[in-house]
């Protein structure tokens, strides 16, 4: 790690999650005592996508935890691409949550994280308390989406090359100059560096495409009946708006949907602010 990828976490603990997967590495901030919090985050990214709002909450009295994902985490990575389904990375949720002795926690999750945390919200109901998703829609109004939607279809399938053989070598050339290229220019250069590096490192981007490779939403979904809030970036190019809003079709609790103009797919960075204002409303509203 950099001194500057320190600095920029430098105020969180470091945490090791052992369950039964293997061990997820994790940061965290705020009162053992506090309402607890877990935040799923995104491709491409580690658990300090989530710096700001981990701060946020902290200094609201809540105990924010984030862990590095499967694959993400070199202690839980799979060989096989099957490990990467999102059912698997849901029953991590649950694990994570035994290992904290969280019955009760408030759900958080960006891109793919947030796919796992619909999935696990709707299998949890008794122990997620409210659920924020960012970015990603509900699997179900995505899988519907890509069945009858060509717009989403062509949004997704761009994607393709991801999935393809090869690709880590494609990402990785030239100073892994495709990888760099895929994070905005508002997100500061020194966190895209510490992306990249922890992607370079050996079987890190493999495991991170996996998780493209492993789910192609054909599986059927469960409603979400917990409190749930959905923000998505209105210049996301992956998610179509019509996707978007028909993720209410899939929350049979309070709902809200909220469209974040001139923001595209990497929500919490990119509108660090109102992702912390809608969190924290959300948190409290429940």
């Amino acid at each position: 790690m950099s001194s500057r990828s320190a600095l920029f976490e430098a105020d969180l603990t470091r945490l090791r999650i052992r369950t039964g997967a293997g061990t997820f590495d994790a940061v965290a901030a705020g009162p053992a005592t506090g309402r607890k919090v877990l935040l799923l985050h995104g491709a491409s990214e580690c658990a300090t996508e989530w710096c700001h709002q981990l701060r946020a909450l902290a200094a609201h009295g809540y105990r924010a935890v984030a862990p590095d994902l499967r694959g993400y985490s070199p202690g839980v990575r799979p060989r096989l691409v099957d490990g990467y389904r999102l059912g698997h990375a849901a029953r991590d949720v649950a694990e994570i949550a035994d290992e904290l002795g969280w019955r009760r926690f408030d759900l958080v999750g960006h891109d793919w994280g947030a796919s796992a945390a619909w999935i696990a919200a709707a299998r949890c109901p008794l122990r997620v308390r409210t659920l924020t998703a960012v970015s990603a829609p509900h699997p179900g109004a995505f899988a519907h989406a890509l069945r009858t939607d060509p717009g989403q279809w062509r949004r997704w399938a761009y994607l393709d090359h991801l999935r393809a053989p090869g690709a880590e070598r494609e990402l990785l050339a030239h100073g892994a100059a495709r990888l760099r290229a895929g994070w905005p220019e508002s997100i500061p250069h020194e966190r895209v560096t510490h992306y990249v590096r922890r992607l370079s490192e050996p079987g890190a981007l493999t495991a991170a495409l996996n998780w493209y490779r492993a789910n192609d939403f054909t599986e059927s979904y469960q409603p979400v009946p917990v409190p749930t809030r959905f923000l998505w970036g209105e210049d996301d190019g992956v998610v179509s708006p019509e996707t978007a809003r028909s993720t209410a079709d899939w929350v049979t609790g309070p709902y809200r949907f909220e469209a974040l103009a001139g923001v595209g797919r990497f929500v919490p960075e990119e509108a660090e602010e109102a992702t912390t204002a809608h969190l924290l409303d959300h948190l409290a509203a429940h």
